[in-house]
């Protein structure tokens, strides 16, 4: 783990908020910076070379999700893209009703409010306790006027993955668009774009160890010339995203992906693999927490992101204690990791998706998450469920 030589080292738990770069992402940015300074919109020497780089990129970015480059649009992150894919759908399109789940990432529930503000509906698709949209809705939820639809593909606070090919091809069926927020997915192993039931999917780089800035949003050829841009300009990333490219962060999104995909694909014996390691770790960490009194594992324990873990932290006694006073008991003992409680300013602030869940309300501020990365060893985790039990009891204890 690339670590600043100004921060203590620490155990880094927390992959679904951000996962430190790979060398070679850092190697590739320090590069394009120093040699490859050109507007890539720019007709002289400096400005092709830049442009050229940023296509070879784009290709890389694009073969590596085994779809076209000229379906790749690159932005800022992950909620560009999501704002970039609902609205610009949306905005395309006569007024009716957006379906999102229950348990979708803040930048999705933002769009769906600035949806409803310009005469949409918006429905909220009700998931079971485990986190998973209830498919017995289906026919519901897609009914007329249903005309877009999104749904997060790995929900980040408690691990869940949804039936995302299912709704998916019910979509397709009925001439639904739909869209899925992918970033918790993708840094868990490359996707096939190309036979995914889906219109338009989003992510940022530096979910999979790629640099922050730069995020993508596929979608399909023929909703190319139908999206509406949010914003004008130059008419960069084909008239959809106005704005300088950033050919370093692109060359440095395009590495990460490349890594992630010899990770994989490169390694000799897959039982190797980045994924299949972390996802050992992941089983191993969970079985040794069982025995602490007071944890109630959430989210659903088969269809899950394979390097989360979710719980809800109580005291010996059962009682519910803070997630964030255990998130900062946990970081003064060398353990950085979140709460699965949103904040507002600072302030705690019930879980909407345990809410969702139907998790009592007493508990709705107890959520921690656990989620790990190749960067870390057996030894490390092997620390953590005594460190968790003294931040629990030191959470649980008066000041």
């Amino acid at each position: 783990m690339v670590r600043s030589s100004s921060c203590p080292s620490e155990i880094y738990l927390d992959a679904c908020a951000t996962t430190p770069p790979r060398p070679e992402v850092i190697q590739r940015i320090l590069e394009v910076q120093e040699s490859v300074w050109g507007n890539p919109s720019s007709l002289h020497g400096p400005g092709l070379i830049a442009a050229e780089l940023l296509e070879r990129s784009r290709q890389k970015i694009a073969s590596c999700l085994m779809a076209s480059s000229t379906e790749l649009v690159l932005t800022s992150g992950a909620t560009e893209s999501i704002h970039l894919g609902l609205l610009g759908m949306a905005r395309s399109m006569q007024s009716g009703r957006l379906v999102i789940s229950a348990v979708e990432h803040p930048a999705v529930l933002a769009a769906a409010q600035v949806l409803k503000r310009e005469g949409w509906e918006v429905c909220y698709w009700p998931v079971d306790p485990l986190g998973r949209v209830k498919l017995e809705d289906l026919d519901l939820m897609l009914a007329p006027p249903t005309r877009l639809v999104s749904i997060i593909w790995g929900q980040s606070e408690v691990g869940t993955i949804q039936p995302i090919k299912t709704i998916g091809l019910a979509c397709r069926e009925r001439g639904i668009v739909f869209h899925t927020d992918a970033t918790q997915v993708l840094s868990q192993g490359l996707l096939h774009w190309a036979d995914l039931p889906i219109d338009l999917l989003s992510a940022s780089a530096h979910k999979f160890q790629g640099p922050k800035g730069i995020g993508l949003l596929l979608l399909r050829p023929e909703l190319i010339d139908v999206l509406q841009p949010l914003q004008g300009g130059g008419g960069q990333e084909q008239g959809l995203r106005a704005g300088t490219e950033s050919v370093a962060l692109a060359a440095g999104m395009a590495m990460a992906l490349e890594q992630l995909k010899l990770s994989r694909s490169g390694c000799a014996d897959v039982e190797l693999a980045d994924q299949v390691k972390v996802q050992r770790m992941r089983d191993a960490l969970r079985i040794n927490l069982q025995t602490l009194p007071g944890l109630h594992f959430t989210g659903d324990p088969i269809n899950r992101l394979p390097h989360h873990i979710s719980m809800l932290v109580g005291s010996g006694d059962d009682q519910p204690i803070s997630g964030r006073a255990v998130v900062r008991e946990l970081s003064r003992l060398g353990v950085a990791t979140s709460s699965g409680s949103a904040c507002m300013a600072g302030q705690p602030k019930n879980s909407a998706v345990l809410q969702a869940m139907q998790i009592k309300p007493e508990w709705l501020q107890s959520g921690l998450r656990f989620s790990l990365g190749s960067w870390l060893d057996e030894t490390q985790l092997d620390q953590i469920p005594d460190l968790l039990q003294q931040a629990m009891i030191a959470a649980a204890s008066p000041e």
